[in-house]
């Protein structure tokens, strides 16, 4: 399967977004942008580090750059961080040359996942389902204006996830 267009995954932290575009790009042969990664490698610097550093206006700025950078591929699944969509125009760049699909969890899901994780600037010192779903309740109007497609992760595989996807696709 060839895209002539990207596959943009949003949706809160923990939802599954990295491990569902490397799930992806094993399956057919797409090659994998994990935002954070991405920029974390170009600044040199962790994510935290860089919100820490910089600010978070910086890292927001960093990600519509590289969403810019990304709009000249096609068959990439893109992996957004978690507030990327919150800005209207990110969400204009990912539709331009992709299909949005938001992954969605439980808090009580998104928290067992992100726990023992420490590199999510703002859940650090905030983890618990009650400022989770706080936090989700937010973004979820955004989540929902860009998405195109909308996929529940709660108690399914990598692959039910994924067929899921293409299926609707």
């Amino acid at each position: 399967m060839k895209l002539n267009y990207n596959i943009v995954l949003i949706g809160f932290m923990g939802t599954g977004k990295s491990t569902i575009s490397a799930h992806l790009s094993r399956c057919f042969d797409m090659e994998t942008v994990d935002m954070d990664q991405v920029i974390a490698e170009k600044e040199g610097m962790s994510i935290s580090k860089i919100f820490e550093t910089y600010g978070e206006e910086y890292f927001r700025n960093a990600e519509t750059n590289l969403l810019k950078e990304l709009q000249s591929r096609k068959n990439v699944v893109i992996s957004c961080g978690g507030g990327t969509p919150l800005r209207e125009e990110n969400v204009k760049e990912m539709k331009k040359n992709g299909k949005v699909v938001l992954l969605t969890a439980k808090p009580e899901t998104i928290f067992e996942r992100v726990k023992d994780n420490h590199d999510r600037p703002l859940l650090e010192n905030n983890k618990s389902v009650e400022f989770i779903e706080e936090l989700m309740l937010k973004r979820m109007d955004k989540y929902m204006a860009a998405a195109d497609i909308i996929i529940e992760t709660d108690n399914k595989s990598k692959q039910e996830i994924c067929d899921e996807l293409i299926n609707a696709l």
